[in-house]
């Protein structure tokens, strides 16, 4: 596991990634991450290191993949939570819900930059390709 906590850790942790022959990168969701998604993808192409990472502007400012639940569901849930709650219904007493779709974005472009070919197999599996 490698670790950033502020922004100068990253090009170390990028040269870590290369320096252990890793086949790739998954950047864990968090905060701190999700608010610096394009700068990981410039990164992560800067540096040739194939990332994944789960929300849809990581992907469209360049990266590889994304792979996570559906942010517009999930938002959805939380609604029909909200809506049973001011109904009157006892949140204590609500079942726990999660999202249960998830969405794989591919960026190509990325992907030929980077020397890979993606399967077709996993192409049809995309929600959304960027070319």
């Amino acid at each position: 596991m490698l670790n950033a906590s502020s922004e100068s850790d990253f090009d170390g942790v990028f040269a870590n990634v290369i320096q252990l022959r890793a086949g790739g990168l998954v950047i864990g969701s968090d905060a701190f991450f999700n608010s610096r998604s394009e700068q990981l993808a410039a990164l992560a192409l800067r540096h040739a290191v194939p990332t994944v990472f789960e929300n849809r502007e990581f992907v469209t400012a360049g990266g590889l993949a994304s792979y996570s639940g559906d942010v517009a569901d999930a938002y959805h849930l939380a609604g029909v939570y909200a809506a049973r709650i001011l109904k009157g219904e006892k949140p204590s007493e609500l079942p726990v819900q999660q999202t249960t779709k998830v969405q794989l974005l591919l960026n190509l472009k990325t992907a030929k930059a980077l020397g890979l070919t993606v399967p077709t197999a996993v192409l049809v599996r995309a929600d959304e390709v960027i070319e």
